[in-house]
């Protein structure tokens, strides 16, 4: 018996349980790609895995749907690894200890991967359900799509014949998803090697308690970014003390998650060492109370350490001054989706390696013009400083269709079997919907899911009646798709 075979709907979490069993981390997708491929052979089903283990599986329509218009169901099967500083588990060979307590499901000490799992379940149990009535399915599973939707963008559309898309990848029940932002990764270099220690005080900063999130869902809860504080808190460091100087600089899961803990250590002059100690504690001060709503468990320590070398203090001055000017979070809210935030970007990792300083920035923005805005702002402070940008994993904003024959269905199935109507919204986030219809002309998409609560992060939760809501939902939509 699985630890989920009581929830309903039970062919649902059966399957979710299943993709769970498998480590399916952004860049290790092979084995989760062919359990997807294990299932379609099980159930007599026409498939495609490609090279880069995108699956599509296609289901003919059912009697009576013959002549109906086929329909695309999508999600990823890769998640974001996040883990509890105190978790031993192996994300790249282990499965997922997934937990339930009849509301909730969550996993022990670690991410989910409801973002998109849940999805991909719903659709095994759709494509394993022959006494649904259905037209004709092509279930698209991609991979990759965390750390910049590469799935999508390999992905060979041409055997696709469906000019509707529903992708199940929200993250909030009886919201509609209609347009989102297009975005790129930036990878930056600044280069700089260690020197000897001398005459110095080696010290390990930490900067942690945060809660940090997704930069595309939570970017505008005014959570801080642990990397960028701790950009910022060197810097100020560097000008009461001067002489400091950073041997390293860590922190980041991936370049989508807002870092929630990053280290530093750093050497300073023996006799500047109580007052770098005094600077730490009061800007500690100082960002509690910056931070006192949207994270109150921040903390800035520093305790000495044993160090060897560093960079040299013109080298960390140069690096600090790049940290601290390059900007972090919502830049600008959009005027067509009061509320929505129509610009950011975020640190995600940054660490210090053999030849220098190396930083990723995950942009977004549902306006072209001010993602091109940023990309260049970035390359200017960086190339400025000496540095060496290179970019990756850029996506398509999806623009808001005024008239979508889907979103009127998908709106009177969701009215009819629960009495009100649903948000039609715009999302930060990125959705593969955008790469989808720049490669299939004519598509009508929508993006809908269940309730899912910190994804990303070892606090995920998705809510079990939630899910039955929205798979009753797509099944309904499927029903009258005739």
């Amino acid at each position: 018996m699985g630890v989920l075979s009581n929830l309903e709907p039970k062919d649902v979490f059966s399957y979710f349980e299943r993709l769970c069993s498998v480590p399916h981390g952004s860049g290790n997708t092979k084995q989760i790609s062919d359990l997807c491929v294990r299932f379609a052979r099980e159930h007599g089903l026409k498939y495609r895995q490609d090279e880069v283990n995108n699956v599509v599986i296609w289901k003919d329509a059912s009697a009576g749907y013959e002549s109906a218009e086929p329909i695309i169901l999508q999600g990823h099967i890769d998640m974001v690894c996040a883990k509890t500083d105190d978790c031993a588990k192996d994300m790249a060979k282990e499965g997922l200890d997934v937990r339930t307590d009849g509301k909730s499901v969550w996993a022990d000490k670690t991410s989910l991967g409801g973002d998109d799992g849940i999805a991909v379940a719903m659709v095994m149990a759709i494509l394993a359900d022959d006494a649904l009535p259905h037209p004709p399915i092509e279930a698209v599973f991609t991979v990759d799509e965390e750390v910049g939707m590469d799935g999508a963008v390999a992905l060979d559309c041409s055997d696709l014949r469906a000019k509707r898309l529903l992708n199940i990848d929200s993250e909030e029940e009886g919201v509609f998803t209609v347009s989102c932002a297009g975005g790129i990764r930036m990878d930056s270099v600044l280069p700089g090697a260690r020197e000897p220690i001398s005459g110095e005080t080696g010290y390990r900063v930490t900067l942690s308690g945060l809660l940090g999130g997704h930069s595309g869902v939570e970017i505008d809860k005014g959570r801080g970014n642990a990397n960028h504080l701790m950009g910022r808190a060197l810097y100020m460091a560097m000008e009461a003390v001067p002489g400091l100087r950073v041997a390293d600089i860590r922190g980041g899961e991936a370049d989508n998650v807002i870092c929630r803990e990053c280290t530093a250590q750093a050497a300073v002059p023996a006799a500047s060492a109580a007052a770098f100690e005094g600077f730490i504690r009061e800007f500690e001060a100082t960002l509690q109370n910056e931070y006192a709503i949207g994270d109150p468990g921040l903390t800035l320590t520093a305790a000495r350490t044993e160090l060897d070398a560093a960079l040299d203090a013109k080298t960390t001055e140069r690096m600090l001054r790049v940290l601290f000017a390059l900007p972090q979070g919502v830049q600008e809210m959009s005027m067509d989706f009061p509320g929505l935030v129509q610009t950011s970007l975020n640190l995600g990792m940054i660490s210090v390696e053999e030849d220098g300083l190396h930083f990723t920035y995950s942009v977004r923005s549902s306006i072209a013009s001010q993602k091109e805005m940023l990309r260049r702002k970035l390359r200017s402070v960086v190339e400025y400083a000496g540095g060496k940008v290179s970019e990756r994993g850029e996506y398509p904003n999806w623009q808001y269709q005024k008239d979508s024959a889907l979103r009127k269905l998908v709106q009177g199935a969701y009215r009819d079997l629960y009495g009100k109507d649903a948000r039609i919204d715009a999302t930060h986030g990125g959705l593969e919907c955008g790469l989808f219809i720049s490669k299939i002309p004519g598509l009508d998409a929508l993006s809908l899911g269940p309730d899912l609560k910190d994804i990303h992060s070892a606090r995920e939760r998705l809510d079990v009646a939630s899910t039955a809501r929205v798979y009753a939902l797509v099944r309904e939509i499927l029903r009258r798709s005739k």
